[in-house]
């Protein structure tokens, strides 16, 4: 059965600086190139999951420019239904600076725009309800992932939280209504103030942190390091696929769109839809880009 997700998320236009590696501070580098791509959390999110099979929905919001119809038509271009989709005219598309380094590692700056204008009353009730699951990120405000997780979660709408950028706290109000949180392991240290290492027992006290907060299930992505998983007191370290790694920009987003596209209701393939999402997660560093990077459903399947 197709799955049907509602992102609720960012639409940023990228613009991807090559280095050989990040400057010194006061220091002058020659970029050796510059080009600009369709991105934002929210948007790669979205669209592996419909690359994936899933029915998508996208809620958020674009300024009334160029960039805005840039993104709207990325998303139409990859089957996202955008009729929730909302045009602000007093702030600009979300756009997005990212440093990419010659080891395919990469630091971002982002303007929020548009997406950090997203009000509650830009939320579709109907298509909500109507959803099997429901994504989100820190790229929309605070108040209208709530108010989105809370209307999901008294309907039995599956909700996935992307705490990126670690910008807000994990309240008690939000985890009891997210049934997966999936931080980095950056986010995941910002959140819990402990140092992320790839240490069975940090993860296990990092993942303890992120349960006394609330976190039902947890997964810990940790780039080629695989990531660590929990589900209540069920653990695991899920081993990644060993790929050269070219560009790692949209790894986090693809991981998080491939899983929930085929996660079970109850959650008891947690084990399978993790090893699918590394799958889908390894093809894309392999490749340029953000949204071009992304595999489809039968890249994923003839990998595996």
């Amino acid at each position: 059965m197709t799955k049907k997700i509602v992102v609720l998320g960012s639409l940023n236009v990228d613009s991807i600086m090559k280095m050989p590696r990040m400057p010194l501070v006061g220091e002058t580098m020659a970029l050796t190139n510059v080009t600009t791509a369709p991105g934002g959390k929210g948007a790669n999110q979205a669209v592996a999951a419909a690359r994936q099979g899933a029915d998508v929905s996208f809620i958020g919001a674009i300024g009334n420019d160029a960039n805005g119809q840039f993104m709207r038509a990325t998303l139409v271009n990859n089957g996202v239904n955008v009729d929730q989709l909302k045009t602000n005219g007093d702030v600009p598309t979300g756009s997005a600076f990212i440093m990419l380094q010659d080891d395919g590692a990469n630091t971002i700056l982002i303007h929020g725009g548009a997406n950090q204008a997203l009000t509650t009353a830009d939320l579709d009730h109907d298509l909500i309800i109507d959803a099997d699951l429901i994504i989100a990120q820190f790229e929309v405000p605070y108040a209208v992932i709530l108010a989105a997780f809370e209307l999901a979660h008294n309907h039995h709408v599956q909700t996935v939280l992307n705490p990126a950028p670690a910008v807000y706290e994990l309240t008690p109000e939000l985890m009891a209504v997210t049934d997966i949180i999936l931080p980095n392991e950056t986010e995941a240290q910002l959140l819990t103030g402990i140092e992320v290492v790839n240490d069975e027992g940090v993860l296990n006290r990092v993942t303890d942190a992120l349960q006394a907060k609330g976190a039902k299930r947890s997964i810990i992505t940790l780039g080629a390091a695989g990531s660590f998983v929990a589900d209540g007191q069920r653990r695991w370290w899920a081993q990644p696929e060993k790929v050269v790694a070219q560009d790692t920009t949209a790894a986090g987003d693809t991981f998080i769109g491939t899983l929930a596209s085929v996660i079970a209701s109850d959650f008891s393939n947690l084990d399978d839809a993790v090893k699918r999402a590394s799958i889908a997660s390894a093809i894309a560093v392999t490749r340029p880009g953000a949204i071009p990077s992304i595999p489809t459903f039968d890249e994923v399947e003839a990998y595996s």
